[in-house]
């Protein structure tokens, strides 16, 4: 109590939300330092979305920390964060609704899949333009339930760093359902037959 009427004394209340630079100034920064990551990210591809090791993880995490001081300046106001964080959001609002409609610029921006497996062969060409090794393209696998690249159909990296993943066999539950089926078949049979020793007719026929 003693410390809040301390600051309420000497002004600091009051200083907490002046703005130093322009307003102007507030609002282009954050635009300018959006548009330059966008572009960066697109250049150094999709890996860095992934984040497929340490080392991409850490790479995201400096650039928030590195272009910090870039979005809002000399000033740590309440005011220029705020205005700082409401441009932020609302140049993504922008760009996203702009992109929706028209997709090819999407496509252009984002970039498109990259197939990296195909009928269980690597693309090794395509993994190279993305900077995947096999390791870690068996580590993705590995994740998504798969014990090698031979049981996977095809392995595309989307532009949002996601990787979709399909298999040469059906997937477990649909190979039990399967399974389960089948021993239904064998079952019904093996009771025709017990019926047939009987002398029993399974299904009469109704007069």
């Amino acid at each position: 109590m003693s410390a809040t009427l301390a600051l309420w004394a000497d002004g600091s209340w009051s200083t907490m939300f002046h703005v130093g630079p322009p307003i102007l100034e507030k609002i282009l920064r954050p635009i300018l330092v959006y548009a330059f990551l966008i572009l960066l990210l697109r250049i150094f591809g999709k890996r860095e979305l992934a984040q497929l090791n340490p080392f991409d993880l850490v790479v995201l995490l400096c650039l928030s920390n590195t272009v910090q001081n870039t979005i809002i300046g000399d000033d740590n106001s309440v005011t220029g964060g705020l205005v700082g964080a409401v441009s932020l959001c609302a140049i993504n609002y922008v760009v996203i609704r702009f992109l929706f409609r028209h997709r090819r610029l999407d496509q252009i921006i984002a970039g498109r899949p990259t197939t990296l497996v195909k009928d269980g062969v690597m693309q090794r060409r395509a993994m190279a333009s993305e900077l995947i090794t096999r390791a870690e393209l068996l580590s993705i696998a590995h994740r998504q339930g798969f014990s090698s690249l031979e049981e996977i159909k095809t392995c595309v990296l989307e532009p949002g760093g996601i990787f979709v993943i399909n298999g040469m066999q059906p997937r477990e539950i649909v190979r039990h359902h399967s399974e389960l089926v089948e021993k239904i078949d064998r079952l019904s049979r093996q009771v025709e037959e017990l019926s047939k020793r009987l002398g029993h007719d399974p299904d009469p026929p109704t007069p």
